[in-house]
This record gives C-alpha cells, sequence and structure tokens, in this order.
C-alpha cells in the first residue's frame, strides 16, 4: 500500500484536474481523478482517499449532493472548490460536510497549504469512520443566529468548577458527557457520535460555559496554534457539532453565535455520575 498520502480530485475540467494532479504529485500526494459524481463514487469504492478536492459545480450531481454521499459514508476530509463568491454557497458546502473551500480562480501553492492542514488535523484512518447518523445539511440560519447577550467572563459558578476541578462527568443541557470514554449521551441513554474535532470542541466550550470564545481562543483551546488564524475549521465544526446537539440547528439555543465576537455555549454546565 502507497504511504503517500491519496488526493482524490473531483472537477469536470480537464485542465484543473491536470494541473492540480502534476502539482500535488510533485509535492509528494498519490492522486486520483474524477470528472463526474459517478466516477467518483467508483475510486472511492476501489480506494481509501485521504482527501477530496471536490468542485461545487459539477454537471449532472453538484457537489454539495456528493459532499453529502461523502459524508454519509465517511469522515473523509473535503475541501470543496467554488467558483462563487457568494458565502451563501460558501457556507451551503461546510454545511454538506466540506473541512474548507478554496474560491477559483486559485493558487496552487494555497491549495497545497489548505491541504496539509486538514490532513494535519485529521486523525489517521478517519476515512474508515462512518459519519454519525442524522447529520444532514441545514439552513443556512445556523451560522447567522444573532448569539445570546454576552455574560462576560465569569461564566457559571457551577459550570466552570465542574469542568476546572477535574469532573469527567458532565451535563449540560438534556446531554451527558463522559469526557475519559469520549462520549456523548443523551439524558435517556442515547449515544451521539461525535468525530475527534467536534468533541475537542465541544470540551473547549464546557471549559468555558457562558463565556464568549473568539475563533482565536477556540483553535487555542482545541490545537493549540497549528491553525491559521483565519481558518474555517471552528466555523465548520461549529456548524456540525449544532446538527448533532440542537434540537433546531437553526436555532441554536446552546451553542450561539454572538456577532462580531465568536462563539457561546449558553448553558450551565454540572457534574453528572456516569448512567
Amino acid at each position: 500500500m502507497s504511504q503517500k498520502p491519496l488526493i482524490l480530485v473531483v472537477d469536470d475540467e480537464q485542465a484543473i484536474r491536470t494541473m492540480l494532479r502534476r502539482y500535488l504529485t510533485d509535492e509528494g500526494f498519490a492522486v486520483a481523478e474524477a470528472a463526474d459524481g459517478a466516477t467518483m463514487r467508483q475510486v472511492l469504492d476501489r480506494n481509501s482517499a485521504d482527501l477530496v478536492l471536490l468542485d461545487l459545480m459539477l454537471p449532472g450531481e453538484d457537489g454539495l449532493s456528493l459532499a453529502r454521499y461523502i459524508r454519509r459514508r465517511s469522515a473523509t476530509p473535503i475541501i470543496m472548490l467554488t467558483g462563487k463568491g457568494d458565502v451563501i454557497d460558501r457556507v451551503a458546502g461546510l454545511e454538506a460536510g466540506a473541512d474548507d473551500y478554496i474560491a477559483k480562480p486559485f493558487h496552487l501553492r494555497e491549495v497545497l497549504a489548505r491541504i496539509r492542514t486538514v490532513l494535519r488535523r485529521t486523525p489517521a484512518g478517519t476515512e474508515a469512520h462512518p459519519a454519525a447518523p442524522g447529520s444532514g445539511p441545514i439552513g443556512v440560519a445556523g451560522l447567522g443566529v444573532a448569539g445570546a447577550e454576552s455574560t462576560g467572563a465569569q461564566g457559571t459558578g457551577t459550570g466552570g468548577t465542574a469542568a476546572e476541578a477535574g469532573g469527567k462527568q458532565l451535563s449540560f443541557g438534556e446531554w451527558r458527557v463522559d469526557l475519559l470514554r469520549r462520549e456523548l449521551r443523551r439524558e435517556t441513554g442515547e449515544a451521539v457520535e461525535l468525530t475527534t474535532g467536534e468533541f475537542e470542541l465541544l470540551s473547549a466550550f464546557l471549559r468555558s460555559p457562558n463565556r464568549v470564545l473568539t475563533r482565536g481562543q477556540l483553535m487555542d483551546l482545541v490545537k493549540g496554534r497549528d491553525w491559521a488564524v483565519n481558518d474555517r475549521a471552528i466555523d465548520a465544526q461549529v456548524v456540525r457539532l449544532r446538527r448533532k446537539i440542537e434540537r433546531d440547528p437553526r436555532r441554536p439555543e446552546l451553542i450561539k453565535t454572538v456577532r462580531g465576537a465568536g462563539y457561546i455555549l449558553a448553558s450551565p454546565v454540572a457534574a453528572a455520575r456516569r448512567a
């Protein structure tokens, strides 16, 4: 088996596929190509791609539909290539399961940098792990809800004390979290699968409930400074986490957006006994 990471380039333009294949091959990657959704499926059936570069505008089945297909069967990282500059299209790509996006026309060095960044934050073997059920797309309002009013830097005594004192069994809203086992369950006992990134983000919120956290602070809490300050990873993870823990991701009650500031876990966090 090749030791080189396999990048699958899905784009209907032969010139773009050839350009990316030559450049990425020179940079030490193995590259597969697909011009449409049917070919993409054939490639993924034969190989475990480490990352998919997926064009948004494809003939027939578009990139959003294909991103959802990939996300239903695996957690393989996806970077969306889009010729559209509208924020709604970019958010739609993130909500469909993309980890990042690159606008066309792009610089090859930017593509390389984003691939390396996404692969660096992706656990080994991610492609073999199916995405959690019920993680379909949500409306774009999930990113644009005016957040709860900031409660300042203190947070609730119960929430801060429980996490900062080393509590490993925490509860918030209708959820229970086992930090040692890295498990998330409803109060009814139903388990919800989280990716590594989603769980790390949730843990960061649990350590600072009712505090506004900037994207930079969240990056520090989750992965240190491995990610660029302007990386869109935090927004993408928030979208996915909301889909799994909010009753209505379009109107989040737990993880709220504070416009111009960041995000806040608008819920007290308390120590809880293991179910």
